[in-house]
């Protein structure tokens, strides 16, 4: 990788490197794209933007070579071409770094780095010639601790996501395209990755990057096209002057007002009282309450011990101090089992690796906890109920997947979510935990979980809220309780609940 031309922007070409050309993708009885037009230039990062169904990873495998044209073309520079396969790809410098890597985990490091292009002598692989390709390029990316003779099941995501771009960049791919790359990073390896993006712009290449995470978009990319049921909407060549309501309004077709969508609603009896409550992660005693009816917010940076706070209520730590009183109940939960007889259910941060089973299907995820409802003379399962629960909620709760067979990790994000609430809502829960109920998902189903939750809370139900996103803490919430360095220090209604308030009040004094 060559050094970086400039400390803020690349060298960007005036005409376009990819251009995007009335291209329509038909399958049978759908038209994933219709007669889409867009172009990016060498030299920036532009970001494809849109709700799940918009177009934008139909758009990624067209580029690939994956998914043909039924009609349009494009260009590659100042070139057309309409891709067949995805090797014609391959060799134009097209790669494509998909949420769901494409690395084969039983082989080592260096053989993933070279797959297709190993370093052979006499017909026989040059391992010292592999080894030390793959070394040069690990160093670049600024992975020089990982061996190359490592197994690739053996890293982190982070550290595979690496691997990835390492295979496009000894491919000398010009065109890069990212599928939702910090969806799964830590935030030290989202920060490796946001150097590594800034890198490729300043090396002249095209780098496009699809995510949900408006702040990514604002921090790292030059440009960015909306996309909405398969059109292209708009593009903005520059970000200034754009601002994050704007860019939703243009990706949902109404106003930023209309994805949150409030609702009013009397607030009953108190149903929560927490009491001097001490833990992990606490660094002062904890109280406040939440009433039936409410949705109740908490937000704070990171550390701030939100998520903490929820872990000790819902019997996942052990308090070292204090009451817990629900609902006519005083004492703690030895464990989340305690919590969800009670009545209380978390929802938490990582679905992926805390919220669902992956492997397992949309049914068996749903049924889990509630099978013994549904048991024959209280032994045996009843498969036949369980699907008829499934059902049940795929319909009310508008979750979209093929059938309640389907294996619950081919569905998006929000419809995960909607089948971890459906989970709860089989069971006789009375306050939901919900820890980042949105993140990495869409505007639109975003509003679906917005929807839910309001409808829990006009039902009678308690709904708390943990959010780093301040925007949506100040939209769907009642109150907002402030935490800063392990301590509960504001409760703010939501009159009086700014951005600015929140975030004032989270910062360090």
């Amino acid at each position: 990788m060559s050094s970086a031309s400039t400390a803020t922007a690349g060298v960007v070409e005036t005409d376009p490197w990819l251009v995007v050309e009335n291209v329509t993708v038909e399958f049978p009885g759908v038209r994933a794209l219709d007669g889409v037009n867009f172009s990016a230039r060498a030299g920036e990062v532009h970001a494809l933007m849109g709700e799940n169904g918009a177009g934008k990873s139909t758009l990624l495998k067209v580029l690939s070579g994956v998914n043909r044209v039924t009609d349009g073309a494009l260009w590659v520079g100042g070139e057309r071409h309409v891709f067949s396969n995805a090797r014609e790809a391959l060799r134009l410098g097209i790669a494509i770094i998909y949420q769901e890597l494409t690395l084969s985990p039983n082989l080592s490091v260096a053989e993933n780095l070279l797959l297709g292009q190993l370093p052979q002598h006499y017909g026989i692989v040059d391992r010292k010639r592999l080894r030390e390709r793959a070394l040069a390029i690990l160093e670049e990316l600024g992975e020089g601790s990982v061996h190359p003779a490592t197994k690739v099941r053996d890293l982190s995501i982070g550290q595979q996501q690496m691997i990835e771009i390492g295979r496009a960049l000894l491919r000398d791919a010009r065109i890069i395209a990212f599928d939702e790359p910090t969806s799964s990073l830590s935030v030290q390896e989202t920060r490796q990755l946001k150097r590594i993006v800034k890198r490729l712009r300043d090396e002249g290449r095209v780098v496009l990057y699809v995510t949900h995470r408006m702040e990514e978009v604002f921090e790292m990319c030059d440009a960015v096209t909306v996309f909405r049921d398969g059109r292209h909407i708009c593009t903005h060549d520059t970000m200034a002057g754009l601002t994050q309501d704007q860019l939703v309004s243009e990706m949902v077709g109404r106003d930023i007002e209309d994805v949150y969508g409030y609702r009013a609603r009397d607030t009953g009896e108190v149903i929560l009282k927490v009491d001097a409550l001490e833990g992990h992660g606490l660094k002062a005693p904890v109280s406040f309450e939440v009433r039936r009816g409410e949705v109740f917010g908490f937000f704070g940076l990171v550390g701030a011990g939100r998520s903490e706070l929820m872990r000790l209520i819902c019997g996942v730590e052990r308090p070292k101090g204090g009451e817990i009183h629900f609902n006519g109940r005083t004492g703690r939960f030895n464990s989340p089992g305690d919590a969800i007889r009670a009545g209380i259910a978390m929802c938490p941060e990582d679905r992926k690796s805390q919220g669902i089973f992956p492997v397992a299907s949309v049914t068996d995820n749903l049924n889990i906890s509630c099978r013994r409802f549904f048991k024959r003379m209280g032994l045996w399962r009843h498969p036949k109920r369980e699907l008829e629960n499934t059902r049940d909620y795929i319909d009310k709760l508008r979750i979209r997947t093929p059938g309640p067979r389907t294996r619950i990790s081919t569905l998006s994000g929000g419809n995960q979510q909607k089948v971890i609430l459906a989970r709860w809502l089989s069971e006789q829960i009375e306050l939901f935990v919900m820890d980042e109920p949105t993140r990495g998902i869409d505007v639109g189903a975003r509003r679906d979980i917005y929807n839910l939750l309001y409808d829990l809370a006009d039902q009678g139900k308690a709904v708390v809220v943990i959010s780093s996103d301040l925007t949506e803490v100040s939209a769907i919430c009642d109150r907002i309780g402030v935490m800063r360095n392990g301590a509960l220090v504001d409760i703010v209604d939501r009159s009086a609940a700014t951005p600015e308030r929140l975030l004032g009040l989270a910062l360090p004094a």
